[in-house]
């Protein structure tokens, strides 16, 4: 009489593994995921800014033809390279100076917002004061 394996598990089932199954089994680790950080961020920002000087520095080697500038009155000459790096630094400042201005105007009303809401937060008494939208600086109404 042979014998026939009978099936008894169900379907879908697995056998538990065997001691030397978990012992060569790889270990599942869980996935963590690193946070960038301000450092990284930093670091990224310097290699970006290495890069971009490197490009400069060849611009203003390879275009080294001496242009006259004039400029109210003012004149000199330059190397054609300087003399357009100059002109693309103060177009930089033309934006920047004036968005600096807004940065600043924008901090000074959110700081009044903060403050404002701090002292409703306390129960200060007294009438609440109108407040500026920190989007346009005009009051809401």
């Amino acid at each position: 009489m042979t014998m026939e394996p009978t099936d008894n598990a169900q379907p879908g089932a697995q056998d538990p593994p065997t001691p030397e199954a978990q012992r060569t089994a790889p270990v599942q680790l869980p996935a963590h995921r690193v946070r960038r950080t301000r450092m990284g961020g930093l670091w990224v920002t310097a290699a970006l800014s290495a890069v971009v000087a490197l490009l400069l520095l060849i611009f203003i080697l390879e275009n080294g033809q001496h242009v006259s500038i004039s400029y109210f009155g003012a004149h000199g000459h330059l190397p054609l390279g300087v003399a357009l790096l100059l002109a693309a630094v103060l177009g930089v400042l033309l934006v920047a100076i004036p968005g600096t201005g807004r940065i600043v105007q924008l901090r000074i009303t959110a700081h009044r917002h903060r403050r404002l809401d701090a002292k409703e937060a306390a129960g200060a008494p007294g009438p609440i004061p109108e407040r500026d939208s920190p989007a346009t600086g005009r009051s809401q109404r």
